[in-house]
């Protein structure tokens, strides 16, 4: 017999879906929500929900965004010769953490990883190399997670990119291999910025 309400029980087996809760966390959050004011809780309910309807890709840089262009892409002040290349939107936070780097992105959208059906075709790579097309982009920084997929996919981007006369650098060899850019720290991530080699 069950010895929590239905609700309670839905509401711990959804927050466990997500990254980094288990079921002790997911219980101790659906317990604090149901001890919260109802307001606190339909703000929770309300942001999910505008954050799932108001976000869309970037129309340049397939970053996240509530315009059209998001606001590095629109940002003046930016190095627009230079383009970071990154798997996921949650890769950028952290580069821009480090206040290294002033140039602006391009998200991938995955690694390939034939294992998980992930081919050239399912990730921006046509789009990347359309934005090359232009005389402006000078430099591209391959910031793919050091692991096997990140790697398989910042060699593969090299090859199509090497002809085009646009210099080509990866990130330093700070990272470990098999970490993933967002749990970096910022030193480690700000140095490899810095002491980015040819590549």
């Amino acid at each position: 017999m069950a010895t929590t309400a239905e609700p309670v029980t839905r509401l711990v087996e959804e927050l466990s879906k997500l990254p980094g809760i288990g079921p002790k966390s997911a219980q101790r959050l659906a317990y604090h929500i149901l001890r919260s004011p109802n307001k606190e809780a339909h703000d929770l309910a309300e942001a999910i929900l505008s954050l799932k309807e108001k976000i869309h890709l970037c129309s340049i840089c397939f970053n996240i965004t509530d315009r059209d262009e998001c606001s590095i892409c629109q940002d003046e002040g930016r190095d627009h010769s230079k383009i970071c290349v990154v798997e996921r939107p949650s890769d950028i936070p952290p580069l821009e953490h480090t206040s290294k780097y002033n140039g602006v992105y391009h998200v991938l959208h995955g690694a390939i990883n034939p294992s998980r059906g992930i081919d050239t075709e399912v990730l921006k790579i046509k789009e990347l190399m359309i934005r090359l097309s232009s005389d402006e982009v000078k430099e591209v920084i391959l910031a793919t997670n050091p692991n096997l997929e990140g790697e398989t996919t910042a060699m593969y981007l090299r090859r199509l990119i090497s002809p085009l006369d646009i210099h080509i650098s990866r990130l330093a060899r700070g990272l470990p291999f098999g970490a993933d850019l967002e749990y970096a720290d910022d030193v480690t991530l700000g140095q490899s910025i810095e002491e980015r080699r040819d590549f």
